[in-house]
C-alpha cells in the first residue's frame, strides 16, 4: 500500500462519518445551489462531533460565513477542506539546532501505545538513512522494557537497558553516551508512562530533561506526546498539561483507525498550536506515518472505498 493508501484506511471510521454527514448537509442546501446560513450552521455542529473542538470549529465556520453564505455550495466543500489544512499547517515544528546525537523523549499516559510507537519511529528513521538507538528508560515496568526490547529487534536498532528500578536518568545518561560511541545520529527515548497529576512522576521527568541538556547541546530537541485520538478531547486536556509541565513540541496520534473522530487533530493544533508529528493507524511495524496536512484531510473527506 502507498504511503495515502495506509493513511486513508487509518481514517477510515471518521470518514466514513464525516464525509458522508457532510454530503448529506450539502444536499439540503436550497434548490439554487447556495447555502444558506442554516448548511454552515450544520457544518459546525458536525465538526464538533467529530472532535474538532469549539475553537477551530468556530474559526472555520467564521471564514466561510465571511465569505459569503450566498456562496455555491459545490465549492463549499473545498474551502471547508482548505481552511482545516490551514490550521494544521499552521504550527511549527521544533526539530533541534544539529546537534548529535539528536536526543528525542517520548511522553505520554500508560496506555496510548508509547512505547511500539517507538520501536516505529526507530524504523521510520533508519528507512531515511539515519542511526538511531532506543533507550528504555521506563525502568519501573520489566514488560515495557522487554516489549520495546522486541520492537527495537524488529526495527533492527540497538537498545540500551538498565536493571528493574534503576534510575531512569543515568539510563537516559548511558544511552547518550553509547549513542556518541557507535556514532548514532538519534537517541529515541522511551520514559514511563505517567499522569500529569502526578508531581513525582513529572519531576522525574524534568531530571531526565536536565540530564540530556548537559550533555547535548539544545536538548531535548524533541519531547514527543503520544496521544491515543480515541480519547477525543481528553487528549487535548492532557496535551494542555504535558505542554506547560514538559516542554512538548509535537504529537503523535495513535489509534486513529479506532475511532470517528479523528478531527482531534485539527483542535490540537487550533488550540495548542502544537504540529502532529506522526499518526499510527494501525498496529504495524509501518503503521505509524509522518504527518501531512493535505493528506491527512483529504482522508477524512474520503468518499468512497
Amino acid at each position: 500500500m502507498t504511503f495515502f493508501d495506509r493513511l486513508r484506511s487509518g481514517l477510515r471510521r471518521t470518514a466514513e462519518q464525516f464525509s458522508g454527514r457532510i454530503n448529506d448537509v450539502l444536499g439540503q442546501s436550497d434548490t439554487a445551489g447556495l447555502a444558506p446560513a442554516e448548511t454552515l450552521d450544520s457544518l459546525e455542529e458536525l465538526l464538533l462531533e467529530a472532535d474538532v473542538g469549539v475553537a477551530a470549529s468556530a474559526r472555520i465556520i467564521d471564514r466561510l460565513r465571511r465569505r459569503g453564505e450566498n456562496e455555491p455550495t459545490d465549492t463549499l466543500r473545498e474551502q471547508l477542506k482548505h481552511e482545516i489544512v490551514e490550521i494544521l499547517a499552521s504550527t511549527v515544528s521544533s526539530t533541534g539546532n544539529g546537534s548529535r546525537p539528536h536526543v528525542v523523549l517520548v511522553v505520554g499516559v500508560n496506555g496510548t501505545g508509547k512505547t511500539t510507537t517507538v520501536g516505529k519511529l526507530a524504523l521510520l528513521m533508519r528507512r531515511d538513512g539515519k542511526q538511531p538507538l532506543v533507550c528504555a528508560a521506563d525502568t519501573f515496568r520489566a514488560a515495557a522494557v522487554d516489549q520495546l526490547e522486541v520492537w527495537a529487534q524488529r526495527a533492527d536498532v540497538d537498545l540500551v537497558r538498565a536493571s528493574p528500578g534503576a534510575d531512569p536518568a543515568s539510563v537516559v545518561f548511558d544511552a547518550i553516551k553509547a549513542g556518541r560511541a557507535r556514532d548514532r545520529d538519534v537517541v529515541l527515548v522511551d520514559t514511563a508512562g505517567r499522569l500529569h497529576t502526578r508531581a513525582n512522576l513529572m519531576a522525574e521527568l524534568e531530571k531526565i530533561r536536565r540530564v540530556v541538556a548537559r550533555e547535548v547541546d539544545g536538548a531535548p530537541h524533541e519531547v514527543l506526546l503520544v496521544l491515543d485520538a480515541t480519547v477525543g478531547q481528553n487528549g487535548l486536556a492532557q496535551a494542555r498539561e504535558f505542554l506547560e509541565k514538559a516542554g512538548v513540541t509535537g504529537i503523535v496520534l495513535t489509534k486513529l483507525d479506532g475511532t470517528a473522530k479523528g478531527g482531534i487533530a485539527v483542535a490540537i493544533a487550533a488550540e495548542l498550536g502544537l504540529p502532529i508529528r506522526f499518526v499510527g493507524v494501525g498496529e504495524g511495524l509501518e503503521d505509524l506515518l509522518p504527518f501531512s496536512p493535505d493528506a491527512y484531510v483529504e482522508g477524512i473527506f474520503a468518499s468512497s472505498w
